[in-house]
């Protein structure tokens, strides 16, 4: 079976079709109990027999591409799946899980960009947690605050909604709002010199975490 060949496709051992309001008619099919081509390459590390790894080949099909990117022309998608219990993927899944990956990338590059969340060298797994929830707290108050902000589009970016603000315009302009809702926390009182730590006692190594690795 060649992927660039149709005439070379059998029949697909499961299907699924569907509607979706940004992609129009979904087709996917799949071709269960396939294994990619095994090739030996001598000269580039190969030393034994490669592995059969049988999975199966889905394809995805739609008839238009979402709000904003119309102008180009959609084109197939192949995906493989591969799973150690010999499971069969649920179609109607996996096509949407692959399109939310994008989505989730940015979300993670936003939150380590723009909101610090691997700025700070903690010592302690327990503050870790409590930062990686600050941080998720506060995304969540930048998505509730789309409604309540005015948009500062650049000249070479897409008008949108107010409602459909993403996170990044909101974090540009959410200082303003800021400044009408105040804070809760009591202002900051004047003290003296720390007198620091005593003179003699020593603070000793902190406590060291082995990293985390993935298995080979």
């Amino acid at each position: 079976m060649k992927c660039a060949d149709p005439s070379t496709w059998p029949e697909p051992s499961a299907e699924y079709t569907c509607e979706d309001a940004g992609y129009g008619a979904v087709r996917v099919r799949a071709w269960g109990n396939l294994h990619p081509k095994v090739r030996a390459h001598e000269g580039r590390g190969s030393r034994g027999p490669l592995p059969i790894v049988a999975g199966t080949l889905v394809l995805v099909e739609v008839e238009r591409l979402p709000r904003g990117e119309r102008r180009r022309e959609p084109r197939v998608l192949w995906l493989w799946w591969h799973s150690p219990e010999k499971a069969a993927p649920d179609l109607g899944l996996i096509w949407r899980s692959y399109v939310r990956r994008f989505d989730l990338e940015h979300t993670f590059r936003f939150l380590k960009q723009a909101l610090g969340w691997t700025t700070p060298r903690v010592r302690h797994p327990e503050q870790a947690d409590r930062w990686t929830w600050l941080v998720v707290a506060a995304f969540a108050q930048l998505r509730l605050a789309r409604a309540c902000v005015a948009d500062r589009r650049l000249p070479w970016e897409r008008r949108y909604e107010t409602g459909r603000l993403t996170p990044i315009r909101v974090h540009r302009v959410v200082s303003a709002l800021l400044a009408e809702l105040g804070t809760p926390a009591k202002p900051p009182k004047p003290c003296g010199r720390s007198p620091g730590r005593p003179k003699g006692r020593l603070s000793g190594r902190a406590k060291r975490y082995p990293a985390l690795k993935k298995s080979a």
